[in-house]
């Protein structure tokens, strides 16, 4: 087997590991924050929004210097960094006595977090041109499968050995990925210049920076409308639901049916990107998930959602690898790092302010409006990228 694809299937068991890890954080993370002594409703869903919402922040400010890192360093060491960091991290976080421990823990997990977009460069670098769409869309696959896992491995976890047995076995994955992509991940690393180059500098290098900022932008408003919903979805759910006993069971399965959808069709949408082009893929699935969204505020009961919601997973499918794909073949190898730094920089805020922006339209004007605003926000944006990119790219 070629080494990239040895790397392609080590990195994605770390991508796995990661998600299921860090995902069956969040669904015990109020609990928790009531276990350590906040007992008032109101403050335990403020406490929540901070401890989870810092983590993004952080993660916002610190990927660009982990990506000028990984150019200077290597990737595999960002994997080591990323792996071993989050490890020792979440498990102190299974030793908190208080939630300003708990918060400031939180920062640090942050700081130091990393694993899945060190490998994303890592595979990004590493794959032939005609198979990147491929290997990108099969990597991301790891990361789908670890967060439709990881709430179930939590809850079990919780209910049966406790709240804090969910950060130490999040903790020990994180582990695992740390010594898998110790012993088997191969790279021939030689930095290409000793100067750290300044923002400008690195600007200079891109063939086209209108694309560069086309694709930043994208992948910001992409996550934003994908998380704008997520927080309220179970209060939607529970509105088009008669049956309110198993509105909890009915969300995970609506939840479930956008990810299940994802894991299958990113691998074939990557592969239809090698062919056709990642611009192609890209614009095609920002109409159809712009158009997708629509609809959903119309249905009448949770199986409509939940079918709605599968076709948008197809669509979603094929944004992030083509963003991807399209980041790597607009930068040299040179500031390959810092390029994709940049581009999680705006993932991370378009997930922090996504879960915002769907509360407070939702609040404003009712849930029907979050996936109108959404839905135009990705039509809009699609009409852009085809009028600032299609003359840099091949359609």
């Amino acid at each position: 087997m070629e080494i990239w694809k040895k790397n392609l299937l080590v990195c994605w068991f770390g991508c796995f590991a990661t998600a299921t890890g860090l995902s069956q954080i969040a669904p015990v993370l109020p609990l928790y924050i009531e276990h350590l002594g906040v007992l008032d409703t109101a403050a335990i869903e403020q406490w929540s929004g901070i401890a989870f919402g810092v983590t993004f922040i952080l993660m916002t400010l610190v990927s660009p210097l982990w990506g000028q890192a990984a150019d200077k360093y290597g990737r595999k060491s960002m994997l080591l960094r990323a792996s071993l960091g989050m490890a020792v991290v979440i498990t102190c976080i299974g030793f908190v006595q208080n939630v300003y421990q708990l918060v400031g823990l939180r920062l640090l997990q942050g700081a130091v977090s990393g694993f899945i977009s060190a490998a994303i460069i890592l595979v990004a670098i590493q794959a032939p041109k005609e198979h990147s769409g491929w290997a990108l869309g099969t990597l991301s696959t790891g990361g789908v499968s670890g967060m439709l896992l990881g709430p179930l491995i939590g809850g079990y976890l919780a209910e049966t050995f406790g709240l804090r047995s969910v950060f130490f076995a999040t903790g020990a994955l994180l582990f695992i990925a740390f010594i898998t992509s110790f012993l088997f991940v191969k790279e021939e690393f030689t930095a290409t210049a000793d100067k750290i180059l300044s923002f400008r500098e690195v600007w200079r290098l891109i063939p086209a920076p209108s694309v560069m900022i086309t694709m930043f932008i994208t992948t910001f408003i992409l996550q934003l409308a994908l998380l704008s919903i997520e927080p309220i979805l179970t209060v939607y759910i529970s509105q088009l639901s008669h049956n309110t006993g198993h509105v909890a069971l009915i969300s995970g399965m609506v939840f479930a049916a956008s990810g299940v959808a994802n894991l299958l069709a990113a691998p074939r949408l990557g592969r239809l990107s090698d062919k056709v082009g990642p611009a192609k893929v890209m614009l095609a699935s920002l109409i159809a998930a712009g158009v997708l969204f629509i609809p959903q505020a119309f249905v009448t009961s949770p199986w409509q959602l939940m079918g709605l919601r599968f076709l948008l997973g197809i669509a979603a499918a094929g944004l992030l690898p083509s963003l991807n794909t399209l980041v790597r073949q607009n930068v040299p190898d040179s500031i390959t790092g810092r390029a994709f730094g940049y581009n999680q920089s705006a993932q991370y805020l378009g997930s922090f302010g996504g879960s915002i922006l769907g509360g407070q339209v939702a609040a404003s004007f009712g849930i029907h409006w979050v996936f109108f605003v959404t839905g135009a926000l990705l039509l809009i944006n699609a009409v852009w990228v085809y009028i600032t990119t299609f003359k840099h790219v091949s359609w």
